[in-house]
């Protein structure tokens, strides 16, 4: 594994799902609990190649809308909560962060460095995987789906971090493109660049080739360094 060295962020705003742990497994099995008695479940395939990236909001939606059934507010929401029940069931047997994740967050926040978490999960569904992490104190901001309207490849949640970082570092931060997001989907790095961030992705869910409009791609956090 070849050592990435970059140079020194204003701040490193981090994706959740696929960059921390490997939830998005836990997510399917969540969204197959709810949607295969309906009769509008989907292999583990298309979920990858058309689910991942979005928010719980925006799946449930393409799910329906894939069917050409009608899915209004009010049973959105009750979809959206029966699925992070079911998430929140997996947790039971714990979690195991991406190699290298854990160490680098706790070395950027050692650093001094400005952190964000930028993910297209519910808040209820990032908390407890953050506490069995021991990192949820290493982060300045948490941005999820609660938080904004659009889910990434929309620009808004990056835009949201990145706004709430210079509120809390206004000394420190000038321009998005000094800041570094670390993605690991097509979507998220969409997203990022759409709020003006370089991205660093990590083929923990795609090849390098999907991930093409990345700054820099990497296999694994652990071979990434920041300098300063």
């Amino acid at each position: 594994m070849n050592p990435l060295s970059l140079p020194k962020p204003e701040a490193v705003l981090f994706d959740f799902d696929g960059i921390l742990v490997d939830s998005e497994p836990m997510h399917y099995r969540a969204f197959t609990e709810v949607l295969d008695p309906l009769g509008m479940g989907f292999p583990w395939k298309e979920y990858v190649e058309v689910y991942m990236g979005f928010d719980d909001r925006d799946a449930f939606r393409e799910a329906f809308r894939a069917k050409g059934i009608a899915l209004d507010d009010a049973n959105l929401a009750k979809l959206v909560g029966a699925k992070s029940e079911a998430f929140l069931r997996g947790l039971r047997d714990g979690v195991t962060a991406y190699p290298g994740a854990v160490s680098l967050i706790e070395s950027l926040r050692a650093a001094g460095r400005a952190l964000a978490l930028c993910s297209g999960a519910l808040r209820s569904d990032i908390d407890p995987i953050l506490a069995q992490l021991r990192v949820a104190r290493c982060f300045d901001v948490i941005v999820s789906a609660d938080d904004v309207r659009r889910s990434k490849p929309d620009p808004e949640s990056y835009r949201l971090a990145f706004a709430r970082l210079s509120e809390k570092y206004d000394a420190l931060l000038t321009v998005p493109e000094k800041s570094v997001a670390v993605e690991d989907t097509p979507a998220g790095i969409r997203s990022a660049k759409g709020a003006g961030l370089r991205v660093l992705a990590v083929t923990n869910s795609y090849g390098a080739g999907e991930l093409a409009e990345a700054d820099w791609i990497v296999e694994s956090l652990e071979s990434v360094r920041f300098e300063g």
